[in-house]
């Protein structure tokens, strides 16, 4: 599956991931690459959850 991923770095400093097509599935980090990692558990929480799987 392929997903958009939207990074935008706020003025805090942190960065915000999030996917459009999954609403309400978000994650933050202070890197980059963290907020990806981050993302990476909450798409796969998101779409177990929303199937039941969890």
């Amino acid at each position: 599956m392929n997903l958009k991923v939207v990074i935008e770095k706020r003025e805090d400093g942190y960065f915000a991931a999030s996917v459009p097509a999954l609403n309400g599935c978000r994650s933050q980090g202070r890197t980059r690459d963290e907020a990806l990692k981050d993302f990476r558990e909450a798409i796969e929480f998101y779409l177990g959850s929303v199937s039941g799987l969890t």
